[in-house]
């Protein structure tokens, strides 16, 4: 076993919830795609239009994902640099795992509450990974400077 393998060996859990977020995009993905395409003249490429609102299945499911890909490269870019920092594995995790649990509720009630309130309920749980996602941004940089 070289020193890189093992050194990920450690973050072997966070892996798996890496894993668990990319596929979480792919569904969102699918479902999105899945809801527009059952749309009265939808066209393939398109974003549903925005006057739909929150109303529209397909509108909820797009901004779903939209809102997944939005913060995917500061998800993933805040786990890879505490790995690539050596911060601990456990709080690794434990952030990871918070950050992604936070997401599938946003997306479970994104799907299931159509409402234009502001902050509806989906809103504290994209503030759960949000808060999560800057803990681990904040764990890298304590474990870059240790």
């Amino acid at each position: 076993m070289n020193d890189l393998t093992l050194h990920l060996s450690q973050y072997a859990g966070s892996l798996l919830w890496l894993g668990i977020l990319l596929t979480l995009v792919m569904v969102q993905w699918l479902i999105a795609g899945w809801a527009k395409a059952r749309l009265p003249g939808a066209i393939p490429g398109l974003a549903p239009a925005p006057e739909l609102g929150h109303s529209s299945f397909a509108f909820r499911a797009w901004r779903t994902h939209q809102n997944t890909v939005e913060n995917l490269g500061t998800m993933l870019g805040a786990t890879v640099f505490c790995m690539f920092v050596g911060a601990s594995p456990i709080w690794t995790q434990v952030l990871l795992v918070i950050m992604v649990i936070g997401r599938v509720a946003h997306m479970g009630l994104y799907y299931g509450i159509a409402t234009e309130k502001n902050p509806s309920p989906r809103s504290y749980f994209f503030m759960i990974s949000w808060f999560a996602n800057c803990g681990l941004l904040v764990l890298g940089f304590i474990s870059l400077f240790n």
